[in-house]
């Protein structure tokens, strides 16, 4: 037998074993354990398969292999599903770079292009990768009788299963409890094994041909036309006289006209944009709502596009003239400038948003966001503007990493609920109906203010806690989880009558239906 068909082989049933993991599992949400001992599986494949292969793993290509562990061991963490999507997001792009890498590309010292060209070739390998592994194993090549064992079993069922039918039939022809029973069992068996079938085959696909590619594609040349494209896409490659380049002339049109939009939209609107509460009272028709609208996140699009504008414009440089490179960094460094008044005014409209309404998840990711955009825009100013452009995906990269790693530590949800019990107990506008369905992570803060809080307020956190998804299965454990079931446990009593649900009995205490707490009196 080949090496490439043991090394194919070895792909393949690691790929099964993942596939079987992921059905047993991953088909139980919402992740927790489950979700680290399947990702700790895959690394510790990738591991036994790249051991003898330095392109993988030499020279530090082991560091990749933490924020994949790290990231699935944050699902043991926090129960929030914008967290748990972060978390698939980051393992994601880390097997993106671990399968460039692979391939002979560059990590640390890399461009956002290639990054985007190793999520696209991860991609690719996830769809069709499996597919290639199975046809470069040369089958012929395993013993002999296994594969005839194979193909007798396989032979026997295809004269099996036609006889089995033709006789059941008749057996349900016959009778009619037999043929309900036979339908019953046939109906509930064919639903699971569909199940089954479905998340077995879709994770070992998957993971086939994410192992395929990541073993097998450097051998093959499968990057040769790709990394071929992206030389002659070089800058260094293509001529300065090139019209395809930006002079001095178009730099000057191009972001200077920018920088003047951007700086009569701070001077000419510096009320609106700081306006606040006093600018509101005074603007017939204007709401709170409509002001935030108009304002927050019409400014996280601008900061959010100007980037990729900047990157754009600094690639299209002619790499020899001096001078237009020093027009785009004095262009480019205003605007930077004007964008951080931007984003602060943004921040500020937020502030007053929440302030008037209350904290919620859709109004602090964005506001995460806008942090690790302006993490960002000083990176690029320390990277681009200085000639390292090289660095900046990196960094650009690690930041991201970071700021969801800051968010596991501060517990969004728990923080939405405590500013939010804060608001309630200072008589401010709350939203009892949302903080109440907030999820495990606050459920103990939730649980530990309820006595403070008026009846109707009361009534409707403790029936959205009650009416909360509290999965005891052990696959979806993690810790928010625990310390919310464990408060639950702890309080049900006084829950189930703040909830208007009476006395408990076995039958409430597992299924509490939700209560009309508009018709509690405060």
């Amino acid at each position: 037998m080949t090496d490439k068909t043991k090394l194919g082989l070895r792909v393949l049933g690691f790929a099964l074993v993942l596939g079987v993991m992921g059905d047993l599992l991953l088909r139980q949400v919402p992740w927790g354990l489950n979700a680290l001992l399947w990702t700790a599986a895959l690394g510790a494949f990738i591991v036994a398969l790249g051991r003898d292969r330095p392109e993988m793993l030499g020279s530090g290509g082991y560091w990749l292999l933490m924020p994949i562990l790290l990231f699935g061991a944050a699902f043991l963490g926090r129960d929030s599903t914008v967290l748990a999507l972060l978390n698939v997001f980051c393992i994601g792009v880390a097997l993106s770079l671990w399968l460039w890498r692979a391939q002979g590309g560059a990590v640390f010292k890399s461009s956002l292009v290639r990054y985007g060209l190793a999520a696209a070739l991860t991609s690719i390998a996830t769809t069709v990768g499996a597919f290639v592994a199975l046809l470069d194993v040369d089958w012929k090549e395993l013993p002999g009788g296994k594969t005839g064992r194979t193909l007798a079993v396989v032979r026997g069922l295809v004269l099996a299963v036609p006889l089995s039918v033709i006789f059941g039939s008749l057996f349900m022809a016959a009778d009619d409890i037999f043929s309900a029973l036979v339908k019953h069992v046939i109906h509930v068996s064919l639903t699971s094994i569909v199940l089954h079938l479905t998340t077995t085959i879709f994770a070992f696909w998957i993971t086939a041909g994410y192992l395929h590619g990541l073993i097998l594609w450097r051998d093959q040349g499968i990057l040769n036309e790709p990394a071929i494209m992206l030389a002659k896409l070089s800058p260094d490659r293509i001529p300065a006289e090139r019209h395809a380049w930006l002079g001095v002339t178009e730099t000057i049109v191009i972001l200077g006209s920018l920088d003047a939009v951007f700086l009569a939209f701070v001077v000419v609107q510096i009320r609106y944009l700081f306006g606040g509460a006093s600018l509101v009272s005074v603007s017939p028709g204007l709401t709170y709502a409509e002001y935030a609208r108009h304002g927050f996140f019409a400014l996280i699009a601008v900061a959010a596009l100007s980037l990729p504008v900047l990157l754009a414009a600094h690639w299209l440089l002619p790499p020899k003239i001096q001078r237009a490179k020093r027009v785009f960094e004095a262009l480019a460094g205003i605007q930077i400038v004007l964008l951080f008044v931007v984003m602060a005014s943004a921040v500020q409209r937020m502030r007053f948003y929440e302030d008037e309404y209350g904290l919620s998840e859709a109004r602090l990711y964005p506001t995460a966001f806008m942090g690790w955009l302006a993490v960002v825009l000083v990176w690029f100013a320390l990277t681009v503007l200085r000639d390292r452009r090289e660095a900046f995906a990196f960094g650009a990269l690690i930041a991201g990493f970071l700021l969801i790693a800051v968010l596991h530590l501060i517990n969004p949800n728990q923080l939405i609920a405590r500013m939010n019990i804060a608001r309630a107990l200072s008589g401010r506008r709350f939203d009892a109906d949302y903080t109440g369905k907030l999820g495990a992570d606050a459920v103990p803060t939730l649980v530990d203010a309820l006595h403070a809080l008026n009846r109707i307020d009361r009534c409707r956190v403790a029936n959205g806690i009650l009416l909360g998804h509290h999965n005891d299965d052990w696959r979806a454990w993690n810790w928010s989880r625990a310390r919310a079931a464990e408060a639950i446990r702890s309080n049900l009593d006084d829950l189930h009558r703040a909830a208007g649900h009476g006395e408990v009995t076995a039958k409430t205490a597992r299924a509490p239906t939700a209560t009309p707490c508009a018709f509690v009196a405060p």
